[in-house]
């Protein structure tokens, strides 16, 4: 898998969610490869958009379209200046992935994150995942040494703050809290209205 990752401000989120359908009704039937996007734009105007390929030849193949460039072209025009760019192979899905299901995405980008740590931690956290029915999976990007895009999904924001907020054994809050350690300096992008398709 291959995933193209844009940040930026917006004032009007709902007309870039708005564009992200007219390119799933207008280009997506000639994007060879394309596997799926998770978008949103936050409470306070920081919007994200996740896009898979089945690999970075594909993408390439998908930028370099004309229609594309003339659609990204009006899209750009909806940031508050000019949004940055991550892209990555390095990925890593669990609990199968992404959901088209979810009612609501978390994405937690991480700086000064512990790649061995975290692993660890994975592993360790494995069996319990059971434990929350409001977490359908997810994925992590590595786009660089230590640094990481980890994106949740989740039923719905209710049942997540529920999940969160929930007792859990001891042996859980030592793991949780080794995650979060492992994690770095994380920024929460929470998409209440995600885009996925």
């Amino acid at each position: 898998m291959f995933v193209q990752i844009i940040e930026g401000r917006t004032k009007d989120g709902k007309a870039l969610a708005e564009r992200g359908e007219s390119w799933q009704k207008e280009l997506k039937p000639g994007a060879k490869g394309y596997l799926g996007v998770t978008a949103g734009t936050t409470a306070d105007g920081r919007a994200i958009t996740i896009a898979r390929f089945e690999s970075e030849k594909a993408a390439r193949a998908n930028s370099e379209r004309p229609e594309q460039g003339e659609w990204w072209a009006e899209t750009a025009k909806l940031y508050d200046g000019e949004p940055t760019f991550s892209e990555s192979s390095d990925v890593t899905e669990w609990m199968g992935g992404g959901s088209n299901d979810a009612g609501f995405v978390q994405v937690m980008k991480s700086t000064g994150a512990d790649r061995a740590k975290l692993e660890e931690m994975d592993k360790a956290f494995e069996p319990h995942m059971g434990s929350r029915p409001d977490i359908l999976g997810g994925l992590r990007i590595w786009t660089g040494k230590d640094s990481c895009v980890d994106v949740a999904y989740f039923t719905n924001e209710a049942e997540a703050r529920k999940g969160e907020k929930a007792e859990i054994p001891a042996e859980l809050q030592e793991l949780m809290a080794g995650m979060q350690e492992g994690m770095g300096k994380v920024e929460y992008f929470d998409l209440t209205e995600p885009q996925l398709r």
